[in-house]
């Protein structure tokens, strides 16, 4: 799926010196939202009305449908094609659900539907009483993490170098290059600096709480996402594996279904 080219007439790609700080950084930004592959309105109109009731089977496919948007996306910024491809598997394996949640809180995914999800699972996979409990209360993070971002008002900039700094991490196991993905997450980290600085000039402390943000992403668990969002569309497969085979497959994904266990 080719990526879209950027709405954001301030983010026209310029053609960056290196040593030109702001215009380098702004056509950094300029790509990282090119990299889109399709924008936020596209994710579903029904995500752009939170009082709209969706059903289990619709917020499924939303989900799924933001899952391959990270995944695409990745494989299209700027310098994460040209890592090698187990480093770039090892990165998003680690960062998918962090991933998840900035593109459910960009396009204001309906989570008051969570515990009816959560309540089809149970019904479907019963599971004891404590165990419930502590299923839903990863379901309120959850939806707590969003709601937080959502309340910053990031703007689709922002989100891009959000992703760009939560996905070029060095924590991933057994990256043949650390230091070089460490350079990255920095060079995303500078680019979302001078962004704000130059596009919030009144609010100094933006950057500061756009960065706080993203330790807690890491609160949310990737297996509770997994068994709330993804069971239904593919059973048993590990998202790992679908993971590994979107970054691989690009456009000509096809989704595993259930009968293929």
């Amino acid at each position: 799926m080719p990526p879209t080219q950027p709405t954001h007439g301030q983010f026209a790609l310029t053609n960056g010196d290196p040593l030109n700080c702001h215009s380098y950084l702004s056509g950094y930004i300029s790509l990282l939202l090119r990299a889109e592959p399709y924008p936020t309105s596209r994710f579903g109109s029904q995500c752009m009305q939170p009082n709209n009731i969706m059903g289990i089977e619709n917020i499924c496919e939303l989900a799924a449908r933001m899952l391959f948007s990270a995944v695409e996306w990745a494989r299209n910024i700027p310098f994460f094609p040209d890592l090698q491809i187990t480093d770039q598997v090892a990165l998003l394996r680690l960062t998918w659900s962090e991933l998840f949640v900035l593109n459910a809180a960009q396009c204001s995914m309906p989570l008051h539907v969570a515990p009816l999800l959560a309540a089809a699972g149970l019904h479907a996979s019963p599971m004891s009483a404590d165990r419930v409990v502590a299923f839903m209360d990863h379901i309120r993070i959850f939806q707590e993490q969003v709601e937080k971002l959502k309340a910053l008002h990031v703007d689709s900039a922002e989100y891009s170098c959000l992703k760009a700094i939560v996905l070029f991490t060095s924590d991933a196991c057994g990256l043949s290059d650390v230091a070089h993905v460490e350079s990255l997450q920095e060079k995303s980290q500078c680019a979302l600096e001078e962004y704000v600085r130059s596009q919030y000039p009144n609010q100094p402390t933006r950057f500061g709480k756009l960065l706080l943000r993203l330790p807690s992403l890491r609160t949310v668990s990737s297996s509770v996402i997994e068994q709330l969002f993804f069971v239904r569309l593919v059973g048993k497969t590990p998202i790992e594996t679908l993971i590994r085979d979107m970054l691989l497959s690009g456009s000509s994904f096809n989704w595993p279904t259930k009968r293929e266990e």
